[in-house]
């Protein structure tokens, strides 16, 4: 599985093993080993709390997104209301001065008719 995995061979894993004994002897080898596994330890719970500190940001900034998303919605939802009762203002308005403009016009001309 390791071979598999580093793309050595088993001759080539041998030789490895054979120098490392060679350098550091075969007393040292378990306290290398124990080492690397500590600072492999600590490396992933390092990572680990990187990522639990980048979620919780993540949510925060997520929540505050969505409040200024909500108060977005809601302030466009009101300008929108208001708008569509100034449309209909204008509308009816401008039907109220037509008829009146038509009525002025038939009372100065009654030959006049009315569009």
């Amino acid at each position: 599985m390791i071979s598999n995995m580093l793309f050595i061979s088993g001759g080539e894993i041998v030789v490895v093993i054979f120098f490392a004994l060679l350098f550091f002897g075969a007393k040292a080898i378990p306290d290398i080993a124990k080492t690397l596994g500590k600072g492999m330890r600590e490396f992933k719970k390092a990572t680990d709390e990187i990522k639990r500190e980048l979620d919780a940001n993540a949510s925060g900034f997520k929540k505050d997104f969505e409040e200024v998303k909500s108060a977005i919605t809601k302030e466009t939802e009101s300008i929108s209301k208001d708008l569509n009762e100034v449309e209909s203002s204008v509308t009816q308005n401008a039907g109220d001065i037509t008829k009146d403009i038509n009525k002025s016009l038939e009372d100065i001309d009654p030959k006049t008719p009315a569009s």
